[in-house]
């Protein structure tokens, strides 16, 4: 899987918060973070496959070069998030499957109203209803290297906190 090898190559990127954040809440100032972050990498990222890109069908990496396809806008948006201060255990990776049935990444960020969606395929942030796609799996919240499925669902997952 590309995320392994990510972890390998960036294994800050992908260690253990000590501080677990169940959801953020949502203000204005948050919510102007979100969005001026998707609008600023969807907009500075080319859309490049990694078949392209590297010669390979599946390379996980923060798009340095300015190209990269939808995992690494989406590592992109976690990393610019993270630095500014976001707790990394609301902001998951999510594998979905999009309109087509063709699998695709974006990022899932847990709010207390709702969970909202950063995707280079869309310049809004939308609910996951918004998107279409049929939810497959995404980050634990616990352990960013383990990944919960989501049942193949077009809805969130009801989840309970021991908040």
């Amino acid at each position: 899987m590309g995320y392994v090898r990510f972890c390998a190559d960036q294994p800050a990127s992908c260690k253990t918060s000590a501080d677990l954040v169940f959801e953020v809440t949502l203000d204005r100032k948050l919510l102007d973070e979100l969005e001026n972050t998707n609008r600023s990498l969807n907009d500075s990222i080319a859309p490049l496959t990694d078949l392209e890109h590297f010669g390979e069908t599946e390379r996980w990496t923060f798009p340095v070069d300015g190209k990269g396809d939808c995992e690494d806008y989406v590592l992109a948006k976690r990393h610019a998030l993270i630095a500014q201060g976001w707790p990394a255990s609301v902001l998951l990776i999510t594998v979905v499957r999009d309109r087509d049935g063709d699998g695709h990444a974006v990022l899932t960020v847990v709010t207390d109203r709702g969970d909202l969606v950063l995707d280079n395929q869309a310049a809004d942030i939308l609910t996951w209803q918004e998107t279409g796609y049929r939810f497959v799996k995404r980050q634990s919240q616990g352990d960013p290297n383990l990944w919960v499925s989501l049942g193949n669902t077009r809805s969130p997952p009801v989840v309970g906190g021991g908040r």
